[in-house]
């Protein structure tokens, strides 16, 4: 689509086999945005798009919950306070629904990025939390049905300015690797490991 699209994030609905395309609509109050690509030979072609959120939408990040064939958008929302907020979304041809929004942190956040631990079935979100020094955070969600919950918030960077996370989940061990930018260290760049249980997760040493 023709659009000034910003904050562009993507995923595989593999349930689908569709591409799910997450952004901020630049042209139309810096919305959140989704749409929806399907691949045929080399070329792809795009459905409506949707609004997952009506205010400035930032810190996107996109995921596909295999467990529950669900896609699970993350983002920073700024017409709340700049709150962590994650929606579920569910493909169906070429569009996708959306249900309600689910604030995983009140304060001020950046850095948003979610990854999907498919052995526990489990959306781990990191962050970098503005409200408490920028530490470095994570926590589990839930999906059931259109919905997402969320468990305790676990700190994993507890020095300043844990920022640029990006979290992935390796299938051969069973684990999340959250990588970020430790900004209380030299700015070096900096990984540490996951182990998600129940609703929580527990960290090794970055």
């Amino acid at each position: 689509n023709e659009v000034e699209a910003k904050q562009v994030a993507s995923t595989f609905d593999s349930s689908n086999n569709k591409i799910v395309v997450a952004y901020q609509d630049g042209d139309n109050s810096n919305k959140g945005k989704a749409i929806i690509g399907t691949v045929s030979g080399t070329s792809i072609s795009f459905g409506s798009e949707v609004t997952f959120n009506d205010a400035n939408t930032t810190e996107i990040n996109a995921v596909f919950d295999s467990t529950n064939n669900k896609v699970v958008i993350v983002f920073r929302d700024d017409g709340s306070s700049d709150r962590g907020t994650a929606i579920v979304g569910t493909v169906s041809g070429t569009s996708i629904s959306f249900g309600s929004e689910a604030v995983f942190e009140t304060g001020a956040t950046s850095s948003v990025s979610v990854g999907f631990d498919s052995a526990a079935g489990k959306v781990v979100i990191s962050y970098s939390d503005g409200g408490d020094g920028n530490k470095g955070k994570a926590v589990v969600g839930t999906v059931s049905g259109t919905s997402i919950s969320f468990g305790s918030i676990v700190v994993f960077e507890s020095q300043n300015n844990a920022a640029d996370t990006s979290t992935t989940f390796d299938s051969n061990s069973n684990k999340i690797v959250i990588a970020y930018r430790d900004g209380g260290n030299s700015n070096f760049g900096t990984a540490i490991v996951g182990t998600v249980s129940s609703t929580s997760i527990s960290f090794g040493s970055p």
